[in-house]
């Protein structure tokens, strides 16, 4: 066996000042988009959501797209295009829409996507299926890809991608595994999940939402961030909505998974619970958040406050 080497101190210095000028010119992990669902902010005019997000500290909109949206699909013509024109006059982003659309027959559908193709925008969230109590399972889920193919087709043609969510209770899409039959025949590039940790959990707390993300991992294009716990109200377990931090979401584990799959996407954070404030309450959900994504993809300790 050779004998050990033995360096200088001003070797040993010249070496870690070498390994430390290589760590840092490491490329930074991507980070995801912090954005904020539009409908939170629907008591204001899309003129001025891009300007309240960006003080608050967002990065980009999730802007709805929809009945009762900021822009209606009726009005898109005109107000979709000054939509994005004063979100990005603001400085932030419009990553993403989210939609009601849930077939190609929709005489709107062709347009909206058009349009979001257009404009560049890069994912769509489509509409929601349900599981009716009378109908096969099978049957229903045979209908749901047809429909979903079609609207994944028009995305493909406007150059923009959808992303399905999955939403807990008779949606299709709950159990997330249904939603890999949806996407098992449609091209990765054009279709892919929208993950949400805090349904996942509802379906499947134990490790039901670990798997599903794991799963999801190689198709994931967005993700819709909330938190829960169960409450019994009236003899009955219900769902109750909470702010970041306070319910059953694992949110080191989870944004570990999102670091490790460098995840760069839009996450839309939604708050679906009471306040007095709402934008306080979506200023520190968005600190919780930033927080811990900084932490996950940095790889930095997390501490426990």
């Amino acid at each position: 066996m050779p004998p050990a080497m033995r360096l200088t101190r001003r070797e040993t210095l010249t070496l870690l000042a070498g390994a430390s000028a290589a760590a840092q010119s490491q490329p930074r992990a991507p980070r995801p988009i912090l954005c904020i669902f539009s409908k939170h902010l629907a008591s204001l005019h899309y003129s001025e959501i891009g300007p309240v997000a960006r003080e608050i500290g967002f990065d980009g909109i999730d802007l709805t797209v929809r009945p009762g949206g900021h822009v209606a699909p009726e009005k898109a013509p005109v107000d979709f295009l000054r939509a994005v024109e004063s979100v990005q006059g603001a400085g932030l982003e419009v990553p993403m829409i989210t939609t009601a659309l849930t077939s190609p027959a929709d005489p709107m559908a062709r347009f909206i996507l058009a349009v979001a193709g257009r404009l560049r925008i890069p994912f769509f969230k489509p509409g929601y299926w349900r599981y009716p109590a009378s109908e096969d399972i099978e049957a229903r889920l045979r209908q749901v890809r047809l429909e979903a193919a079609g609207l994944v087709s028009l995305g493909r043609a406007a150059g923009i991608v959808a992303g399905f969510h999955n939403h807990s209770g008779d949606y299709v899409g709950s159990p997330v595994w249904d939603t890999r039959v949806i996407l098992s025949d449609l091209d990765p590039k054009w279709a892919g999940y929208y993950f949400d940790p805090c349904h996942a959990t509802a379906e499947g707390g134990l490790a039901g939402w670990n798997i599903a993300v794991r799963m999801a991992l190689p198709r994931l294009k967005m993700v819709s961030v909330k938190d829960f716990y169960w409450e019994k109200s009236g003899g009955k377990w219900k769902m109750r909505m909470c702010p970041l931090g306070q319910g059953m979401v694992d949110w080191k584990s989870f944004l570990a998974l999102l670091a490790g799959g460098r995840f760069s996407g839009p996450i839309s954070l939604h708050l679906e619970y009471d306040t007095t404030n709402e934008v306080a309450a979506m200023a520190k959900d968005l600190e919780f958040l930033r927080k811990r994504v900084e932490a996950a993809y940095s790889g930095a300790k997390e501490d426990s406050t």
